[in-house]
């Protein structure tokens, strides 16, 4: 337990200093602040518009704008959260590989499921961290200037994606032990996204993948109900599970 404590915290000094938490912290606070401010400058932006698309025979009815608004922003925002995410992440243990710091620790007896763990709980760490400041701001911001009443299920339809992420960094751990540079990690990660995405548009097999969880906004205006994704959610925690433990067992026998 004391080399498990140790290298997570090698992890975070690493994030500190690297300095890929400020710069996911300030991204992931931006996009907080964004939300809110995209929705109350939107009746002004059409205004200054209006003008030229009257010229050219169109006219603006009155932008009504609320709560809602914002939270479409949000949840509009989602792509850009994991891609973001997945980028400055997809080298944790590729860049290791290249560096060749692992060996040092493996021969001193460290096990190497310890490294999974520690590369899960600081991704993960800095995942909820970053997701939930973000998610936070939007809220605060939309409770100030409307009312977040408008909308329902807010923390459900948030977790869901919060979920969505974590399915991510098992994906990135599982090619990571896969792949020994950053772009085919990255490749692999997206590749399965997208196929989960296109397979999706199937109606029957839409409500059993992880991708479903995307459609956790319609949620908010009551379009879906929490039960259309039950299944996608346990389907999403075990296909995490079997990611760590695949990332794990190849690792494992992973020639360093």
């Amino acid at each position: 337990m004391k080399q498990l404590t140790a290298f997570t915290k090698k992890e975070f000094i690493e994030l500190y200093r690297t300095g890929k938490l400020l710069i996911l912290t300030i991204v992931f606070v931006l996009f907080g602040i964004m939300n809110p401010a995209f929705a109350k400058l939107t009746p002004w932006i059409m205004n200054m518009v209006s003008g030229s698309l009257a010229e050219a025979g169109m006219s603006i009815s009155k932008i009504e704008v609320n709560a809602m608004t914002s939270w479409n922003q949000f949840y509009k925002n989602v792509p850009m959260f994991l891609i973001v995410f997945v980028i400055m992440f997809g080298g944790i243990l590729t860049t290791e590989y290249q560096r060749g710091t692992l060996i040092n620790m493996l021969t001193k007896g460290l096990s190497r499921w310890k490294v999974i763990a520690a590369k899960f709980t600081s991704m993960m760490s800095v995942w909820t961290l970053c997701y939930w400041l973000s998610y936070g701001i939007t809220y605060v911001y939309n409770d100030y200037y409307w009312d977040n009443g408008i909308a329902a299920h807010l923390f459900l339809s948030a977790f869901c994606i919060y979920l969505l992420g974590i399915w991510m960094i098992s994906l990135v751990l599982c090619a990571s032990s896969l792949a020994n540079n950053n772009s085919a990690v990255l490749l692999f990660t997206g590749g399965v996204f997208v196929v989960s995405y296109l397979v999706s548009m199937v109606p029957k097999l839409s409500s059993y993948l992880p991708t479903q969880l995307l459609s956790s906004q319609a949620m908010l205006t009551g379009a879906m109900q929490p039960s259309n994704f039950t299944a996608s959610i346990l389907v999403t925690l075990l296909l995490t599970a079997f990611s760590l433990a695949g990332a794990i067992l190849v690792f494992n026998k992973k020639r360093l």
